[in-house]
């Protein structure tokens, strides 16, 4: 079996990388983490990633004059891996032009809500404040817009009728972490294809 190189970029404590990286301990998974970046150091999920030996790198966004070389150096780090999935798991910066063009179509996020409803950085917050009876988690590959790349999967969590924030939002974490692992190791073993906005997983 042919196995899939994943990169994977953290901002925080890394728990979705691990569920990654524990999944990939199992060669029938059909992929591997062979990197693991993020965007400062000390964080946890570099930990995670030095006890299962995987390589680290960090590019911060200030030790760059702009952006734009943000972006460059990261595309370069990233690409030294030779990736052939980039998982965004919890990464809190958004990625630029050059980056976006090199990896096209292998650059997926996990975002904790149902997308379209609820982008960007509090979307168990926003559901929970709209009323809405199902909450989730998806994931989607990466464009140059926030959370508006084609969905590649979703599950939903229900909203409980004494939910808050945080008690919705650690339901929502353990199907997310679940929902990533499954997707990912379907993609690396059976591919996919994209149809305009639609991505059917399989090579049939």
């Amino acid at each position: 079996m042919v196995t899939v190189r994943l990169v994977v970029l953290v901002s925080g404590s890394g728990s979705n990388l691990q569920a990654l990286l524990d999944a990939s301990d199992d060669p029938a998974y059909g992929a591997t983490v062979v990197a693991v970046g993020a965007d400062r150091p000390d964080v946890e999920g570099l930990a995670r990633a030095a006890k299962h030996d995987v390589p680290t790198f960090v590019a911060r966004v200030r030790d760059y004059p702009d952006r734009d070389a943000w972006d460059a150096a990261l595309t370069e780090a990233c690409a030294g891996y030779e990736p052939d999935l980039i998982v965004s798991a919890g990464f809190l910066k958004l990625v630029g032009p050059r980056f976006l063009a090199a990896f096209e179509g292998r650059y997926i996020n996990t975002h904790n809500a149902l997308l379209p409803a609820f982008p960007g950085m509090h979307g168990p917050r926003d559901a929970l404040a709209y009323g809405v009876k199902l909450a989730g988690a998806t994931v989607h590959f990466v464009d140059s817009g926030v959370d508006t790349g084609a969905i590649i999967a979703q599950v939903a969590v229900p909203v409980l009728d004494d939910d808050t924030e945080d008690t919705l939002l650690e339901r929502i974490k353990v199907a997310e972490r679940r929902q990533l692992v499954d997707t990912v190791g379907r993609m690396a073993r059976e591919g996919w294809t994209v149809n305009e906005r639609k991505v059917r997983l399989g090579r049939g």
